[in-house]
């Protein structure tokens, strides 16, 4: 099992331990908070199971219907993930503003703060578990779980934080307000889950950063007269870059290569732990001119 599945699995069961435990203190006690939280939890559950799957997806090779592999599955799951997460944040605010109006009472307060604080310490291994493993393997889909375990850690603080207040100056009020609070919170965690995940599916770029990086090692080659054409972008997990470098007229076929070759290894160390598919093309001037006018051709033609 690889290590984004284990971890997939991990945050799998944990998460079905807290929504029975948030969801019986929840449903006893009559707490808006807790219950929003047990929903939240429950939401976490069903997203790291899919999770699991679409990182066994994504980790399938390439075959002759998907030849550069289906790596998009994660950004697709992390859309699916941030707009889950987005409906969970809208029913907490619901079930809030419908205590506010009711004027419930809230009651348990005792065993509800021991849940929410051992909600805390367990999200809070959790959260550092999957840091860990965000860092080493790079998976958009555990980064996104891990933002989302860290924005359960912040709402279970609340929760609590609203129980204790709830039982030091017995205003039930308290309670809803939080939750109403938490749900804000949720929906602006789940932006930027769905941003990333849309610019992913939408083969956004590099960062400008990686993609300078990228730039400044072919051009600083000796044997490079220059480069055009530089595109690139991610399916999560593997850098796609393509370019265009001049080299002298008269080169060995087998000189280019070994200068692609140099080049690429030079990139790929940029970002180790991702896989990368490097597409150089020889040029033997710089014709990005002439490559320009024909794709703006192509364009008015298909327009």
């Amino acid at each position: 099992m690889s290590p984004q599945k284990r971890a997939t699995f991990i945050s799998s069961l944990v998460a079905t331990l807290l929504v029975v435990l948030k969801l019986v203190i929840g449903i006893l006690s009559g707490s808006v908070a807790v219950l929003a939280s047990a929903i939240d939890s429950l939401l976490d559950m069903l997203v790291s199971i899919f999770n699991y799957f679409a990182i066994s997806k994504s980790e399938e090779d390439p075959d002759a219907s998907y030849q550069y592999g289906k790596g998009k599955v994660q950004a697709i799951a992390a859309v699916i993930e941030g707009t889950v997460i987005s409906m969970s944040g809208l029913y907490i605010i619901y079930v809030a503003i419908e205590k506010l109006t009711a004027k419930s009472v809230t009651t348990l307060l005792t065993p509800s703060i021991v849940v929410m604080a051992l909600s805390i310490v367990i999200t809070y291994l959790l959260v550092q578990y999957l840091l860990k493993v965000a860092k080493q393997t790079n998976s958009l889909v555990i980064k996104a779980d891990a933002l989302h375990y860290q924005t359960d850690l912040w709402s279970n603080a609340a929760v609590l934080i609203a129980l204790v207040l709830v039982s030091m100056t017995g205003i039930d009020a308290i309670d809803a307000i939080i939750g109403i609070g938490i749900g804000v919170y949720i929906i602006y965690s789940a932006y930027e889950i769905i941003k990333e995940g849309t610019q992913i599916l939408l083969d956004h770029a590099l960062d400008g950063e990686m993609v300078a990086s990228i730039g400044e090692i072919i051009s600083k080659h000796p044997e490079v007269t220059s480069y055009h054409w530089l595109r690139t972008r991610t399916d999560g997990s593997t850098n796609f870059v393509e370019f265009h470098m001049v080299l002298r007229p008269n080169m060995l076929l087998l000189e280019a290569h070994r200068i692609a070759d140099q080049v690429e290894d030079s990139i790929m160390k940029l970002e180790p732990k991702n896989k990368w598919v490097i597409t150089p093309h020889f040029d033997p001037y710089d014709d990005e001119q002439v490559n320009d006018a024909m794709l703006h051709g192509e364009t008015l033609m298909k327009t």
